[in-house]
């Protein structure tokens, strides 16, 4: 069964906007599990440019709440992971010009590292994932470096089709890494950009478990409300038939 992740960072985006305590994000994850998501997404950026510190671990204690926590190397930043102890780890690369994460890890560069923050996460029985690219080398590597899932970067996809530019050879690479993943026994997770249509066009491949949805899911609830974009992305997920 595939399964929605909402991520809720544009909502700590807001109230820092105001610099008060409203909206806050704490209650925005009981919301939006209510809703009928299945996990919460936050990144804890090294900048805290939008989710503190104290969020973070609030939203971690929540009872039965499934939280994935995204997070760079920076060494502080994982052991504030490994203290508030979130069900998944993605990690995932930082810089702070950017507005968003705009591409995939270097796992090549950053191979030892990596390495060693994954062996600290599953001692502390915290799943781990990586944040990469569509590609078959980093699919492998990924495997060397023993984690548990992988999320693949969907904004070049995602650009494509919001362009209505030809987008067949991206998929193609999606559909390759999501099936050679899963062979190699790893977890596919899809993130970045992803709307109703980039959604719905992902769907079709079988072996993507779980959709992160945050920009255009929170942008699209100031207009329809939280509950029923959730219900909808929900629906898109749920219903799709395999093709691919």
């Amino acid at each position: 069964m595939k399964n929605l992740w909402v991520k809720i960072d544009n909502v700590a985006t807001l109230r820092n906007a105001r610099g008060e305590l409203h909206p806050n994000p704490v209650n925005a994850a009981k919301f939006v599990k209510k809703a009928g998501a299945d996990s919460i997404t936050i990144h804890l950026r090294e900048d805290r440019r939008h989710i503190k510190d104290l969020d973070a671990k609030k939203i971690c204690s929540i009872n039965n709440l499934k939280v994935n926590l995204e997070i760079s190397t920076n060494p502080k930043i994982v052991n504030i992971a490994l203290k508030i102890k979130p069900n998944f780890v993605c990690i995932v690369p930082e810089n702070r010009k950017e507005v968003t994460t705009e591409g995939g890890l270097n796992l090549k560069k950053n191979k030892l590292k990596l390495k060693k923050i994954i062996q600290k996460l599953k001692k502390s029985n915290i799943r781990s994932s990586l944040f990469i690219n569509p590609s078959i080398s980093d699919i492998r590597i990924s495997k060397e470096l023993n984690t548990d899932c992988i999320e693949i970067h969907t904004g070049h996809l995602s650009n494509l089709i919001k362009s209505n530019k030809n987008y067949k050879k991206e998929l193609k690479k999606i559909i390759k890494c999501s099936k050679l993943a899963k062979k190699l026994g790893i977890n596919v997770h899809a993130g970045h950009g992803l709307d109703y249509k980039t959604t719905k066009i992902l769907t079709k491949i079988n072996e993507i478990e779980e959709f992160n949805i945050g920009h255009y899911l929170i942008g699209e609830s100031i207009f329809h409300g939280l509950s029923k974009v959730i219900k909808n992305f929900k629906r898109i997920i749920r219903i799709s038939k395999w093709k691919y």
